[in-house]
């Protein structure tokens, strides 16, 4: 029965990040400045780390220092934070705002379907790596109630990721679901989607894996 909970608030902490992310997505598409637009994306990973919700690119870098059941709590989280992307750009599609947020989703998803798939996967594997240092960042702060640096370290990788054009599997989602009209883009989306899940998996576990082979003090 405790099994059952457990995996029942995994679930509502991933789709309530993938409602967040939708957000973060929603003002970021509205907004013509991409340094503000990025700025205020970066609300959705804040609003994770403060209220512990759950992110597969949060989650994912943590797999190689965690016991094999962890898996499924990574799987869990994902198929969450894709369920609360659809939701949110589901909604959104039905408003005003909407229909900008659906012009300009369709042009990322073209640029990002479009690519090679090892830029993809390259892409997604940086904002991999920037998105665990965001997360271990901000539970290492509120450990020690670091508020400065918990804000920063949020806001920073995301700035950076969306000024890069890396690739990050769940906002990719909400842009995905904003955008799709046709079953073809429905079959490039997915199968984009799925390298930069891979893309960001590695990125995300190559510094703890580094860590745990060179640092012997590190658990």
């Amino acid at each position: 029965m405790q099994q059952v909970e457990s995996l029942k608030s995994i679930l509502t902490k991933a789709i309530l990040s993938g409602i967040v992310i939708g957000i973060g997505g929603t003002v970021y598409l509205n907004i013509e400045n991409k340094y503000l637009g990025s700025f205020l994306f970066s609300l959705g990973l804040f609003a994770i780390l403060r209220y512990g919700f759950a992110l597969y690119t949060g989650k994912v870098g943590y797999i190689p220092v965690r016991k094999p059941i962890y898996l499924r709590e990574v799987g869990i989280t994902l198929v969450g934070n894709i369920l609360g992307t659809a939701f949110t750009a589901f909604l959104i599609r039905l408003t005003r705002t909407g229909v900008l947020v659906h012009e300009n989703a369709r042009s990322v998803i073209q640029t990002k379907t479009s690519d090679s798939m090892i830029s993809q996967l390259i892409l997604g594997f940086f904002c991999g790596i920037l998105m665990f240092l965001a997360v271990d960042n901000g539970n290492q702060c509120k450990g020690e109630k670091l508020d400065f640096s918990f804000v920063v370290g949020a806001v920073l990788p995301i700035m950076v990721f969306i000024l890069c054009g890396f690739n990050h599997s769940i906002a990719d989602c909400f842009y995905f679901f904003a955008a799709v009209e046709t079953p073809e883009q429905i079959a490039s989306g997915s199968m984009y989607l799925l390298v930069v899940v891979l893309g960001n998996a590695l990125g995300g576990m190559s510094i703890p894996v580094a860590m745990k082979l060179f640092d012997q003090n590190q658990v």
